[in-house]
């Protein structure tokens, strides 16, 4: 009895019996002439051990991953390769370090999802001819050497500062420009000085302040001295 997610390859005098392998359900099986081999069609998970790679700006890393496949050929998995898991696990673990030793670190670290897309693509077009679909491709952990990562770190810190002094360097040249714009009109408008003087006194006169000292326009004290040579 072959189960809902098995299939047989039934072999009659060393010879296939048919294109399409056999199941689910019962099977007749001749004993003395037929033979047959159970393939299992659920995801298999494969787990891909860390590989040490060398990326392509000599940066050594280690990078583990996970690629899920199926078999949706069981005839083609049992005659055209001797052991379709095995050769699935060996061949993914070449295609990964193939693939990330073309990419840079920042590539590896920065485009995971691209990279596992380009290294499935390679995978299900190689296991074709084993019956084999692959599903899906991870790439689970990337280690870079601790001296690195330190060096990372204060890069990335050096680049924060330099871009906070940048902002602040940007906000001072608005404020003095607007500073100018502001000095500008008040000096084209004698109306508007005055006006920002008698602003400036009424916040002085609102603090608490046990002493206020109010200083006087140069204007007003010149036309209190005309006054005085005129009487």
């Amino acid at each position: 009895v072959i189960r809902e997610y098995e299939r047989a390859v039934v072999f009659r005098l060393g010879r296939i019996l048919s294109k399409q392998a056999k199941g689910p359900g019962l099977i007749l099986i001749l004993p003395c002439t037929d033979t047959f081999i159970k393939v299992d069609l659920r995801t298999v998970t494969c787990n891909i051990p860390p590989q040490e790679i060398l990326t392509k700006d000599a940066v050594t890393t280690q990078v583990d991953g996970v690629v899920y496949y199926r078999i949706h050929s069981a005839i083609s998995a049992v005659a055209n390769v001797t052991d379709v898991h095995s050769a699935t696990f060996l061949l993914a673990q070449a295609t990964l370090r193939k693939v990330l030793g073309t990419q840079s670190l920042a590539q590896l670290l920065a485009c995971r999802e691209e990279i596992a897309h380009s290294i499935k693509a390679i995978l299900d077009s190689a296991t074709e001819p084993w019956g084999i679909k692959v599903a899906r491709v991870e790439i689970k952990d990337v280690k870079i050497p601790v001296a690195l990562q330190r060096t990372m770190a204060a890069e990335a810190e050096a680049t924060r500062e330099a871009r906070a002094k940048v902002v602040a360097a940007e906000g001072e040249m608005n404020a003095s420009k607007t500073l100018k714009q502001a000095s500008m009109v008040l000096a084209e408008s004698p109306a508007g000085l005055q006006l920002r003087y008698l602003q400036a006194l009424t916040t002085l006169a609102a603090e608490n302040n046990s002493t206020i000292v109010f200083p006087l326009p140069i204007n007003l004290l010149e036309s209190l001295g005309q006054k005085n040579k005129g009487g």
